[in-house]
């Protein structure tokens, strides 16, 4: 029974290949969004494969695992597989890839509660520094304004989400660019891309030496922040969202000889600047299509002998 073995070779050569792919696109700075939706699908392909494996090679190694795999399967099926041909490597694969699933879930438990004890910890600072008043509902506010030296202005996730911006950035800023901040960190919590951040940097946490995944998170922070980009100044227009970026931001050293950690700030006022030219609504639905289509190869794989022996 070669099937695990095999689906195991193609989550490998998509872990490898789409990445490289990818970065040699020039399309995915252009339309962040499909080139979120591609990451994701990749991502799955790759999971879909490791999974499959462990259910066929599970399947094969022990009986019990069978019966209820395979348990409304015809005769023919079943024989397709050739479950009783497996070696005794099927238990080792199986095990193996179960550990790594239940690590992957733990280290996304851990993430989760990571991040919601940091955003309990946010959330009770915020109401210290900016208490309700006599009769306000905790969360009843879209925005909170925060008494702060420093422009700045982000969101919480939550239960509902809540932007806050500091007095120093509604004075830095000038005309429609508060709005377009606005706008910004409203498309990160209408998006839900937290929880795009949690998902890649558990995996990237679990499986620090494998690559893909380690792309996957660095490519989520950065495509997430080009989509809100993109809906801010589609509102209130490129040039607009630039300077907002460049008043929060010229503060903290990112323009310098030596930017600081938000060295994607610049990319980003140059990209709003410089604006490349979109795809085409056709070739936008031709990579969404293909990208969906990822996660199917892996599911055709695993039911050709199924197939087979229907057919």
């Amino acid at each position: 029974m070669i099937l695990p073995a095999a689906l195991l070779l193609l989550g490998a050569l998509t872990a490898v290949v789409a990445p490289r792919l990818l970065a040699r696109a020039d399309w995915p700075d252009r339309e962040p969004v499909v080139a979120l939706w591609v990451w994701q699908c990749v991502v799955a392909a790759v999971l879909l494969c490791c999974a499959l494996s462990m259910t066929l090679s599970a399947a094969a190694a022990w009986s019990v695992v069978g019966g209820h795999v395979f348990a409304t399967a015809p005769r023919a099926v079943v024989e397709a597989y050739a479950l009783g041909t497996a070696g005794p490597w099927a238990a080792t694969t199986a095990l193996a890839l179960a550990c790594g699933g239940l690590w992957s879930a733990a280290m996304l438990v851990r993430e989760v509660a990571r991040a919601r004890s940091r955003r309990r910890l946010r959330r009770a600072e915020l109401l210290h520094r900016a208490p309700l008043l006599p009769g306000e509902v905790p969360g009843s506010g879209r925005v909170v304004v925060l008494e702060g030296e420093r422009p700045d202005a982000w969101w919480l996730p939550g239960t509902p989400p809540q932007l806050v911006v500091t007095t120093a950035a509604l004075r830095r800023l000038k005309g429609r660019q508060l709005d377009a901040v606005l706008a910004h960190e409203q498309e990160h919590a209408q998006a839900r891309h937290d929880w795009l951040l949690h998902c890649s940097a558990a995996l990237a946490d679990a499986f620090p030496q494998v690559p893909v995944f380690a792309a996957f998170r660095d490519e989520m922070h950065r495509l997430v922040e080009l989509a809100a980009d993109d809906t801010a100044s589609r509102r209130f227009g490129r040039l607009t969202t630039a300077l907002a970026l460049v008043e929060l931001n010229e503060d903290r050293g990112v323009f310098g000889p030596c930017p600081a950690a938000q060295a994607h700030v610049p990319q980003r006022v140059h990209r709003l600047l410089t604006p490349p030219n979109r795809l085409t609504a056709a070739r936008r639905l031709r990579l969404t299509a293909a990208a969906s289509l990822v996660p199917v190869v892996p599911v055709l794989l695993a039911f050709v002998p199924g197939l087979r022996a229907l057919g």
